[in-house]
């Protein structure tokens, strides 16, 4: 079994902002679910992909707060670590790149951060979908916020839905494959633009 999880923030303000991402592949992943509160933090949608059980969360805490649920659904469900997926927004990847990646480290990403807290664990793969950098803000700038508590311009929806379908591959051939070789079948992919 393994656990896939959408980070994002909960309520309609957030649901279009660029945090809001892994909620919106997850949304995609659970298509013909039922998401149900699982009473752990967090709203849930449990159903076959590809023939293994999956498990999907959506932390109803906020970002930062994000470890919390993602913890008690994976001790509830007696997932391990290294079969829990977290989908996320990634500002150090250009608009339109999706990435997977086998652990490491939170990057600055406050719901990562928690993730890793709680599990007191980083081994867990990742999906990487990248929002890029605020064009306004001076290289390398630590404040991203208001960035990634932004909405995603109506210009790039046609975009934001293709990497919501790129990311969905992603995320099924990790469940199928493990993480190792869903890496390799889909890093080398192009930008979605």
């Amino acid at each position: 079994m393994w656990l896939v999880v959408g980070l994002g923030n909960p309520g309609a303000k957030y649901a279009r902002n660029r945090h809001n991402i892994g909620f919106r592949v997850v949304d995609e992943l659970a298509r013909g679910m039922t998401w149900k509160d699982g009473k752990l933090g967090g709203v849930t949608a449990t159903g076959p992909i590809g023939g293994t059980k999956v498990v999907m969360v959506k932390p109803m805490e906020f970002m930062n707060l994000s470890g919390f649920a993602v913890q008690r659904t994976a001790a509830f469900h007696h997932v391990p670590v290294e079969d829990i997926l977290v989908i996320h927004d990634e500002i150090d990847l250009d608009f339109g790149i999706v990435r997977l990646k086998n652990g490491g480290g939170h990057g600055g990403h406050n719901g990562l951060r928690s993730i890793q807290d709680q599990l007191g664990d980083g081994g867990f793969a990742r999906l990487r979908m990248g929002v890029g950098r605020d064009p306004n803000k001076p290289a390398g700038s630590k404040d991203a916020a208001a960035w990634v508590l932004a909405d995603f311009p109506s210009s790039q929806e046609a975009a934001v839905t293709r990497m919501i379908s790129a990311g969905c591959e992603c995320a099924e051939a990790v469940v199928a494959r493990g993480i190792l070789a869903a890496m390799n079948e889909h890093n080398a992919r192009a930008s979605v633009l």
